[in-house]
């Protein structure tokens, strides 16, 4: 393998193919993103995993990558829309690709940062145990990362390089949909108090470990009205348009106690800094007035069937060959029964960015990249 130090190579990709760029070396500000999570940003790690949980089939990707790529959305996520963003604002990063996937066969360098996110993780080992790569397994990785560039850069260079970096952070809400898409019998043993407490526990273990090999840069957002996922809303009976309530109060639970963890490391962790975007609030925004966000559509996903098009079946998923999608999905917020369209990617990223405090504090994600 080539040193760090001396050579390193960039991959861009595009709609439509990939270039490389090489460098010499390591730039001084050189920044990177390390991304864990869910289905909201995994590239397409399960892809290479054994699971039932991958978008690596039409219609995915439909609109901007014109191919599947393993993102759950029509074209990008969140974190692809990050890395453009400092493409177009930073010269330093004009050699900054999209982030990979850890699990994509050959990649070996880590210098531009890399995405270990899952479909279907959650906080949790439990939740869907052996189809997806958990919170735990993705810190393993990240470690291995961490060995690696200690090994390139030396000790100094590499805490110095983790400690610029940018961790972006989303996970939990399967942790909280699984129970009721299942036959889970978790809420006989555990009240929603404590089953929340468990998530935000593993999360905020994850971050300490995290910090402990140099990471200092956290991004967040917190959970909407998950209950009102078409997936969830077609759960309730009558289909009546009326939310999946118990699901909603586990977000607020969630989300209160995750702001309480983080300030409270914020305090005890050594120079940890943390952006949360409140996504509730937009949510909230949207919901009242989808044209003031250019949706036409924000109940019923564009691709799936069943009530809301809740049922997951969008590209022949779950066995069912028989789906409806519709023409035009930047008119719609949800692409899937779960997931959300490339265009409310954008727009949320977009607040993730540059959000005011009240909508994206204490630090937006333009910040961290500036610090």
């Amino acid at each position: 393998m080539a040193s760090l130090r001396l050579f390193l190579c960039f991959f861009l990709f595009t709609a439509s193919s990939v270039n490389i760029v090489c460098s010499r070396s390591l730039q001084k500000d050189h920044i990177a993103l390390f991304v864990f999570g869910d289905s909201v940003y995994d590239p397409g790690n399960n892809n290479y995993i054994d699971t039932i949980a991958r978008a690596n089939y039409y219609p995915y990707g439909e609109t901007f990558f014109k191919y599947p790529t393993g993102r759950f959305s029509d074209g990008r996520l969140i974190p692809d829309f990050i890395v453009l963003w400092l493409i177009y604002v930073a010269a330093e990063y004009a050699n900054l690709p999209l982030i990979p996937p850890y699990l994509q066969p050959g990649n070996h360098e880590f210098t531009t940062g890399v995405n270990f996110a899952s479909a279907g993780a959650g906080a949790l080992s439990e939740t869907n145990q052996g189809f997806v790569i958990d919170l735990k397994t993705q810190l393993s990785y990240f470690k291995k990362v961490a060995k690696q560039l200690r090994q390139e850069l030396g000790d100094a260079e590499a805490m110095a390089f983790l400690s610029k970096a940018v961790y972006l952070i989303n996970i939990g809400s399967n942790d909280y949909v699984l129970p009721f898409t299942s036959n889970s019998t978790v809420f006989q043993y555990f009240s929603k108090q404590q089953y929340v407490g468990m998530v935000i526990g593993n999360l905020t273990e994850t971050i300490k470990e995290i910090h402990m090999e140099g990471g200092r840069k956290f991004g967040f957002r917190n959970f909407g009205s998950m209950g009102c996922i078409p997936l969830l809303k077609a759960l309730v009976p009558g289909n009546t348009g009326s939310c999946f309530e118990q699901v909603n109060e586990l977000a607020k639970l969630h989300n209160a106690a995750l702001t309480e963890a983080l300030e409270e490391m914020e305090i005890k962790l050594v120079q940890f800094k943390y952006s949360m975007h409140h996504l509730n609030i937009y949510l909230s925004e949207l919901t009242k007035n989808p044209g003031r966000f250019g949706f036409k559509e924000v109940n019923k996903a564009c691709c799936g069937s069943g009530p809301y098009r809740g049922i997951s079946s969008c590209g022949g998923r779950r066995g069912v060959t028989e789906y409806e999608l519709c023409s035009d999905p930047t008119q719609y917020f949800y692409f899937d029964s779960s997931h959300v369209s490339e265009k409310a990617n954008k727009q949320i990223a977009q607040l993730m960015w540059s959000g005011p405090p009240n909508i994206t504090g204490p630090f937006n994600l333009k910040a961290f990249f500036q610090l």
